[in-house]
């Protein structure tokens, strides 16, 4: 599939995402940390400093996401997640193709329902 096409399709994953109201924003990052895909759920303020404070959890999701000290003993990371107090951050790493799903939620989002959610989305991609 051409990059154009799965970018294409990874953006219609994550308006699938922004279905769920507790989702904020779901946006898929490449490996230099640039969003090609997603974004903001339509219509919503982002806080103060979102994007700034996304793209920092980015660099540090992205750094974390590709270490494989621990893969052979404990298996591949299948996601991370942040529970802070104005909201939920979960990435989920795409190994082979070296991007990140990154989603921001409120914070009385269930991470493990949200987890199951992106699974059910997204199975079909890669």
């Amino acid at each position: 599939m051409a990059d154009s096409n799965k970018f294409q399709l990874y953006d219609e994953k994550c308006k699938q995402l922004h279905g769920e109201s507790e989702i904020r924003f779901a946006g898929i990052v490449d490996k230099d940390g640039q969003l090609i895909a997603g974004g903001f759920k339509e219509g919503l303020v982002p806080y103060e400093g979102d994007e700034t404070r996304l793209h920092s959890f980015l660099e540090f999701v992205s750094k974390a996401s590709i270490r494989k000290e621990y893969d052979e003993s404990l298996g591949p990371i299948n996601y991370l997640a942040a529970r802070r107090d104005k909201a939920v951050l979960v990435s989920f790493p795409f190994p082979i193709t070296q991007i990140l799903l990154l989603i921001s939620a409120e914070p009385s989002a269930n991470i493990e329902n949200l987890a199951k959610k992106v699974v059910e989305i997204f199975t079909d991609v890669n």
